[in-house]
């Protein structure tokens, strides 16, 4: 029997889950770590490689690696030319790219209802 809990909602991937970002010259990690483990698998098949690239394209990313981390459940996306330099050869204001992973967490999935953490930042119900 299928519940409310079970309906599939889309929400911005920062409702169920957190990253982080750091940079390596012009080549940024963004990791993203769901909020509960049980979402690995659904967000494997959603936020892959090509979805991230497709993100930051815009940016100057000529591509991006997915690494899984199962046994923590989490991944390790590694976007290259996304920096416009790096640190040391960007006039842009995050040469690190720390508001990147910002960027990776408004990506939309579609998770069951019962994942989703707050829908207070979502405007509402979802």
């Amino acid at each position: 029997m299928n519940t409310a809990a079970d309906t599939l909602v889309e929400v911005p991937l920062h409702a169920v889950a957190h990253g982080r970002a750091g940079d390596k010259g012009n080549r940024l990690n963004v990791s993203l770590i769901p909020y509960d483990p049980a979402l690995y698998a659904l967000l494997a098949e959603q936020v892959t490689a090509g979805r991230v690239h497709e993100l930051f394209r815009h940016r100057g990313a000529t591509g991006v690696r997915r690494y899984e981390l199962p046994l923590i459940a989490a991944f390790n996306f590694v976007i290259d030319d996304v920096l416009e330099g790096g640190v040391n050869g960007s006039l842009n204001l995050d040469g690190h790219g720390k508001t990147n992973s910002f960027r990776l967490l408004a990506l939309p999935v579609r998770v069951p209802a019962r994942y989703v953490r707050s829908t207070d930042s979502l405007g509402g119900n979802p």
